[in-house]
């Protein structure tokens, strides 16, 4: 159970990682908030190194372990930017601990949204395709523009990350799209198209398609489309800090305590 006197004791999943020690160092700045520990899997070569050190930040005298168990019971919230199956896993212990889980992993099927909504049951669970107040802002524009424009506009969204990024369409795209649908009033797995190649046809009215680009070290570009006949409306974000992610999940977790166990998302901690 998160404690509500003194600061929030917070660990990161994947310690070691680029987003890992963004997170880390986000921790480090905020007040409120400390480093109370991170894993990193078995036989990692990072097991036993000083978290600070491995951010760039010093040595703060925390160490990187593989035992999620045992720490998930020494803190109050844990930041997870992992992969499905690790953070269904986490999920589990979060729930069993009653702590705040913050969720920016992206590329879930459908049993591991279960899994994480029966989770939600006990833990206080905040997900997102992303943690930034630029991209969240962008998802509640989009929403109120697909509400207030007819499927006379087509919607496209396109979106470019790095070389690395193992999921497609990102979970921010399909954030986007889940905004669009609801603004249209129509389900986006009915409605999306994530590909086009050969000989497709014309466009479907009412579609609301996607383009994925990879390449070099973009941290996140995402631009949603109306295009009518004679005019055409953009919606921009573009990233180059991964720290405005990693300053979002410290953001949520504080925001998180106290609060009833449950499924939030970003724009609850935002206020959107």
């Amino acid at each position: 159970m998160v404690e509500m006197n003194g600061d929030l004791r917070v660990a990161v999943m994947g310690v070691a990682g680029r987003m890992g020690r963004e997170l880390v160092a986000a921790i480090r700045e905020t007040a409120g908030a400390v480093v109370a520990g991170g894993t990193e899997r078995p036989g990692s070569p990072y097991l036993g190194a000083d978290i600070g050190t491995l951010a760039g930040l010093g040595a703060i005298g925390v160490s990187v372990t593989d035992d999620p168990l045992d720490l998930f019971t020494r803190a109050d919230a844990v930041l997870d930017f992992t992969s499905p199956a690790a953070t269904v896993e986490f999920a589990g212990l979060a729930a069993n601990a009653r702590i705040v889980h913050v969720i920016g992993t992206t590329g879930f099927s459908a049993a591991d949204e279960a899994a994480l909504a029966a989770a939600g049951r006990h833990a206080t669970i905040i997900k997102a395709g992303n943690m930034s107040l630029g991209v969240n802002l962008l998802t509640a524009i989009t929403r109120k523009v697909a509400e207030a424009l007819d499927a006379d506009f087509d919607i496209e969204i396109i979106e470019m990350h790095h070389s690395r990024k193992v999921d497609a369409p990102s979970g921010t795209a399909l954030m986007l799209g889940e905004a669009a649908a609801a603004g249209r009033g129509v389900n986006l797995t009915s409605a999306s198209v994530r590909s086009r190649d050969g000989h497709t046809g014309p466009r479907r009215r009412g579609d609301i398609g996607f383009a994925t680009l990879r390449g070099g070290d973009v941290v996140g570009d995402h631009t949603v489309i109306f295009a009518g006949t004679g005019e055409r409306i953009e919606l921009t974000h573009r990233a180059s800090d991964r720290g405005i992610f990693a300053r979002g999940a410290v953001k949520a977790a504080l925001w998180g305590r106290g609060k009833a166990p449950g499924v939030y998302a970003m724009r609850d901690v935002l206020g959107l």
